[in-house]
């Protein structure tokens, strides 16, 4: 009989001590594990994982950047952030970038496995997976916008807020949600700043040559499709 595999799960972790305990832990634990030390490792592992275990400081992308990232790709896993900063905003911020839960270091693994399994028994979040070879694409580490051999660099508001509508593709995401992930909590941003920023990204869309554009849903927000 084959051996009986676990779900699999993503540690993102620069430090390696960290992350080899990490690793040996879950293993333990039933878990099938990949690791990966820096966002441009995550962005090419090829496995789809079921959970991902993502330090928000590593050393090439803000963890935050890499978890917007993955979920423009149509990665749906549940993500659990961990890191030693433990402020309210940081946490508001994970959680705006599509994060599922927080843990600040130093814990337990114990509470990382019961974390890690209850959110498993819970389920992704949506059925929805976009093609992760899709023409438009964005990537953490360098903030760059790419679509088929064109890229573009973009300002760390301008990325959090496309990758947000390109993870959402197809889907209103309100102007509150949009002003969560591209600014700090409890900024005072204006109806009137947001929108300057959409009319700045669908320029980037052009420069590209990308054929999606983004529109605005009067009253509610705007939808990228």
């Amino acid at each position: 009989m084959s051996p009986i595999v676990g779900p699999t799960v993503l540690v993102v972790e620069d430090d390696s001590g960290m992350r080899d305990v990490l690793a040996r832990g879950l293993r333990r634990d039933g878990f099938e594990v990949i690791t990966a030390a820096d966002g441009h490792a995550a962005m090419a592992v090829t496995k789809r994982p079921d959970a991902i275990v993502l330090d928000i400081g590593l050393p090439d992308s803000d963890g935050r950047d890499l978890c917007l990232a993955l979920r423009a790709r149509g990665v749906d896993a549940p993500i659990i952030f961990v890191t030693a900063r433990g402020n309210s905003v940081d946490r508001l911020s994970g959680f705006a970038a599509g994060g599922d839960d927080y843990l600040t270091k130093p814990f337990e693994l114990a509470e990382l496995v019961a974390r890690l399994r209850a959110m498993l028994r819970r389920g992704r979040l949506t059925t929805a997976d976009a093609a992760p070879d899709r023409a438009l694409r964005v990537d953490a580490p360098t903030h760059q916008l790419m679509c088929g051999s064109q890229t573009v660099r973009l300002p760390p508001t301008e990325y959090r807020l496309l990758a947000h509508l390109l993870a959402a593709s197809g889907t209103v995401v309100r102007r509150a949600d949009l002003r969560a992930v591209g600014w700090p909590a409890g900024a005072m941003v204006s109806d009137n700043t947001l929108d300057q920023f959409i009319a700045k990204l669908r320029r980037r869309l052009t420069q590209v040559g990308s054929d999606e554009a983004i529109r605005v849903v009067r009253g509610v927000g705007y939808v990228l499709r």
